[in-house]
């Protein structure tokens, strides 16, 4: 039984085919691999994109979907998180995908082998669809050839669970890596920093900018959000004579993370990764439930 916990659940051939067979079914939609197929998805955290695309993704494959609501389930009772998955694996899914608040909480019910775990975001550790779809994203983008690719990723990366699952996966995948924030933000690391945005803008080919949880730092670091801006936002000045492209995992806080101009001009490729994660969610779907059980 395979879990996707977390990038590195996966070998470099297997994100390959997982990345083909995206790129298959944005060409021709596929039959029903997943018809009888049953998954539940349990989010302890509120999603738009995440949930809504795996449940597109299981939907499009023929699969049946119950959407399990924390709110009003026995964990508001005092279940544990490992009886509430426990009792669900008793009804037999085929797969359970899990949001939650805590670091740990996939891997700890992946270990329990009771039914495959796809993590859908923990904690700020790891949100491994998030950064399968950005690399295909870029993939598409640089029309496959992506080695050696320069990327800067912009904003709150100690807080991101999808820039620490991306980082492990674009170094795994040979691009060049670049991390730009002020030092409150920035985790520690090998990857070159920079803590001034306007200092990386020559040197890379794409930039991947995050949601600035100005909330979660126990200290203030800029008065509020417009101060931030100042520093962080991708304007279109910024962009003038240069060919970059411009993507966020989402939400974007328009005209802190991103401008306006920007999201809306062609060097933006936020939607692209929206639609581009539906295919990827069914690639993974498809591997874990279909491919892995040698079904």
């Amino acid at each position: 039984m395979q879990h996707l916990v977390d990038v590195d659940n996966f070998t470099i051939e297997e994100i390959d085919k997982i990345l083909d067979d995206a790129a298959s079914f944005k060409l021709k939609m596929p039959p029903k691999l997943l018809e009888n197929k049953l998954i539940i998805t349990l989010f302890f955290e509120a999603s738009t994109r995440t949930r809504s695309s795996f449940e597109v993704a299981a939907k499009r494959l023929g699969a049946s979907v119950v959407h399990l609501d924390p709110a009003k389930s026995s964990t508001k009772k005092g279940e544990t998180l490992n009886d509430t998955f426990a009792n669900l694996c008793a009804m037999a899914p085929d797969g359970v995908i899990l949001r939650h608040s805590e670091n740990e909480s996939a891997k700890i019910l992946a270990n329990m082998n009771l039914a495959p775990v796809i993590n859908a975001g923990t904690g700020n550790l790891a949100h491994p669809t998030q950064a399968l779809l950005d690399l295909f994203t870029i993939k598409e983008h640089f029309k496959g050839k992506i080695e050696g690719k320069k990327i800067a990723i912009v904003g709150d990366i100690i807080n991101s669970r999808v820039a620490s699952s991306s980082i492990k996966l674009y170094k795994k995948m040979g691009l060049d890596v670049t991390l730009v924030a002020p030092k409150e933000f920035m985790p520690k690391s090998d990857l070159k920093q920079s803590d001034k945005l306007e200092d990386v803008l020559d040197r890379v080919d794409l930039i991947i900018s995050l949601r600035a949880q100005l909330e979660r730092h126990k200290k203030p670091i800029f008065e509020d959000y417009g101060e931030y801006a100042k520093h962080y936002c991708i304007t279109k000045d910024m962009l003038e004579g240069r060919d970059l492209a411009i993507m966020h995992p989402g939400p974007v806080m328009r005209n802190i993370d991103i401008s306006d101009d920007v999201l809306e001009s062609n060097s933006s490729l936020v939607l692209k990764q929206v639609s581009n994660g539906v295919f990827v969610r069914m690639a993974v779907l498809k591997h874990l439930l279909l491919d892995s059980n040698g079904n």
